[in-house]
């Protein structure tokens, strides 16, 4: 398998502002309301939507993270992964998928080796810090505690990245002609995982062991925060791997299969690989949307009762729990440490 990758081109990957699409400016898409805002709106839709049903990908700014929120994170992330293997074995990964993944946690397909990369994953809590049980993917953040300044500013940029999902999701309903907040109607308690991905520098080799190899993602939607460090690849419609290198001040936005499997294939879900060949430490930040576990995937419902779907109607959670188990080791055995 080729290394090799070819400059990003501005028609593979387009940059969208997602500015306009506030809130006020959504409701006036979403009611018909033909003001500059609304008709705003509907622009930045339909440009979502086109990019969709292109490679998938897509460079977002405009997007209203604070930058200080995304420094605090990333300073977060360095100081665990940088401590010793001890310190990060006290929160090994739960049978919830919450804690440490260690390097070769990971594969991202059956007969690929494992990832280098390591991972430290959380998910949804109150303000209280609380979380349910109520889904095998969902339980206890496992928080060190030695590190407590972690939690806050996971939980903060968590939480940042979730309003610019909520947004993506409004402006893709949009896209489709569909109500602003059909992606979004059960939403209450997202089954949504962050996670702070660290890659340590590798050589670019004719083998094919990568930082995460080529993959798909699982759920719904992926944001991604890049460092300055690149390494991330996609691959196009004739199959060939292109850049998609740190772009400032912007996000990376990618549609995943069940997104695609929501529209019937219309929105693509592109695999995509990482090779940190630079000689430095590499750090992304990602927020992996999806809804309440229980929110059912049915291409009827945005294509209409009489649409033939070509795969059968299944929970988000079901699904997830599907995937789950085939990329992670330790999910051959949750109650040890990966």
């Amino acid at each position: 398998m080729s290394v090799q990758a070819r400059q990003t081109l501005a028609e593979h990957i387009p940059v969208i502002d997602l500015s306009p699409l506030t809130s006020a400016a959504i409701h006036a898409a979403d009611t018909g309301n033909d003001s500059a805002a609304g008709v705003a709106a509907r622009e930045v839709a339909a440009a979502l939507h086109a990019a969709s049903q292109g490679l998938g990908f897509i460079y977002i700014k405009g997007h209203g993270i604070p930058q200080h929120c995304i420094d605090d994170a990333r300073r977060c992330a360095y100081d665990f992964f940088r401590a010793d293997d001890e310190h990060k074995a006290a929160v090994s990964v739960s049978a919830q998928h919450r804690g440490w993944l260690r390097p070769g946690g990971a594969r991202m397909q059956d007969d690929a080796p494992v990832d280098l990369k390591e991972s430290f994953i959380w998910g949804h809590e109150d303000r209280n810090g609380r979380t349910e049980s109520d889904h095998p993917l969902r339980g206890p953040n496992q928080w060190p505690g030695n590190q407590p300044q972690l939690q806050t500013s996971a939980m903060h940029y968590f939480r940042e990245a979730h309003e610019v999902a909520y947004r993506l999701m409004q402006g893709f309903a949009l896209g489709l002609d569909l109500p602003a907040n059909f992606f979004l109607q059960r939403c209450e308690r997202p089954i949504s995982r962050g996670s702070f991905v660290y890659y340590p520098p590798q050589e670019t080799r004719a083998g094919e062991q990568f930082g995460v190899g080529p993959h798909t993602d699982f759920g719904v939607l992926t944001v991604l925060c890049q460092d300055d460090v690149g390494g991330l690849q996609v691959q196009d419609v004739k199959g060939d791997w292109i850049e998609a290198p740190p772009m400032e001040g912007t996000l990376v936005v990618n549609v995943g299969d069940l997104l695609s499997r929501w529209t019937e294939g219309a929105y693509k879900s592109t695999p995509h690989r990482v090779i940190n060949s630079s000689g430095r430490e590499r750090l992304s930040l990602v927020l992996a949307f999806d809804p309440d576990p229980e929110t059912l995937i049915d291409a009827r419902d945005v294509f209409g009762p009489e649409h033939i779907a070509s795969q059968p109607a299944i929970s988000c959670g079901d699904y997830l729990l599907q995937r789950f188990a085939r990329a992670f080791a330790y999910r051959d055995n949750p109650t040890t440490t990966a």
